[in-house]
């Protein structure tokens, strides 16, 4: 049988990835307005259009394009973002998943540096992996966001190379208009050195908090 992307909820200790839903909408609106100053390559809706953006998401996952989540933050139950698996490539044979990648994914300010990235990439990560036996993970960004690319390198991904005119340009104002984007992936055969730097990472992160309390 043929690969069906569905994402499960995954959660950790600082992060839960829900499957995006209408009823997420206000949460989605005061996270997306809380501070918009990092938004400048990414698809952020702003409150009046995060029906739309709810709609435009679940249209792609219903073509089987994208399983969209929303990030809730565990220490206070808040909607503090969103991500996605999409672009599911299966094997030439046809059976199970060669290769997916993560993306769509923007995080407010106060969630930002404080772990949850981290976490919610690890999860991602593990799952394709462990669960869907995936032999890479793709992430991709515009080649000008020097925020994005440093987040993607910390969480273990390496970088490719820039792809030119590869996609749309989500950045303000440039509406119809094409990106280059930095290209970066994990593949299987590293996963078990990057889960555990992950995993290291993340520890330190949780001691560090434990400390501020």
């Amino acid at each position: 049988m043929g690969f069906t992307l569905e994402g499960p909820v995954l959660e950790g200790v600082f992060v839960r990835l829900e499957p995006l839903g209408h009823h997420h909408a206000a949460g989605l609106a005061e996270a997306a307005e809380e501070d918009r100053d990092s938004y400048g390559f990414t698809w952020v809706p702003r409150r009046e259009e995060t029906g739309a953006y709810i709609d435009a998401q679940l249209g792609r996952a219903a073509d089987g394009r994208v399983a969209p989540y929303v990030q809730v933050d565990l220490a206070t139950g808040q909607v503090v973002g969103a991500t996605a698996f999409l672009d599911p490539r299966p094997w030439p044979s046809g059976e199970g998943l060669c290769a997916i990648e993560v993306g769509f994914t923007w995080l407010t300010a106060s969630a930002q540096g404080t772990g949850v990235n981290t976490e919610a990439k690890y999860l991602l990560f593990r799952h394709a992996f462990e669960s869907w036996d995936v032999a890479r993970v793709d992430l991709k960004t515009d080649a000008r966001n020097a925020r994005s690319r440093a987040a993607i390198a910390s969480v273990g991904a390496s970088f490719e190379g820039v792809l030119r005119n590869w996609s749309a340009s989500w950045a303000p104002g440039e509406g119809g208009r094409l990106r280059d984007s930095a290209v970066f992936s994990i593949v299987a055969e590293e996963w078990p050195e990057r889960r555990a730097a992950l995993e290291e990472r993340l520890a330190g992160i949780r001691e560090r908090r434990a400390s501020a309390q």
